[in-house]
């Protein structure tokens, strides 16, 4: 599975294109497909991002509940309806979707953030005022955190 670290800013150009980070662009590069999925952040004023693996867990996470529950029909409609697959170009791009664009508020520029087997795409300013937050957040609740011993 991919994994995406580290916080990148590039510029998107006035068609939405936009480069993505050659790190994560190594992490998204499958036999399959190559390229990402990218949705509405139900946590964020953001783009989420995934590659193909993770959107399959995440169908598969889905089709775990009661096939005709509201709770299925509902993450199925939001997650999946909503996913787009976008693929990477000869020269490192992808062309964001309008809509998602415009919900996260990106125009200029783009700040990729790394979150392990997902990644976020920002409007810069919001993403500094989220940082500063999620910065004194992980600070006050650094006890909760704890290594996995099994493994």
């Amino acid at each position: 599975m991919a994994l995406f670290l580290s916080t990148f800013t590039n510029k998107v150009d006035s068609k939405g294109r936009v480069s993505v980070p050659s790190q994560f662009r190594a992490s998204l590069v499958k036999e399959n497909f190559s390229g990402m999925i990218v949705y509405e952040s139900f946590v964020n004023d953001s783009i989420e991002g995934c590659d193909i693996d993770r959107i399959r867990k995440i169908s598969e996470s889905i089709d775990s509940l009661e096939p005709f529950s509201e709770e299925r029909e509902a993450f199925a409609t939001a997650i999946l309806g909503g996913a787009v697959q976008l693929s990477i170009d000869s020269d490192g791009r992808v062309i964001l979707p309008e809509g998602l664009l415009k919900k996260a508020g990106v125009k200029n520029q783009a700040v990729f953030v790394g979150k392990g087997s997902t990644f976020e795409i920002w409007e810069p300013v919001k993403f500094k005022e989220y940082m500063a937050k999620a910065k004194k957040d992980a600070k006050d609740k650094r006890n909760m955190l704890r290594f996995n011993s099994a493994k």
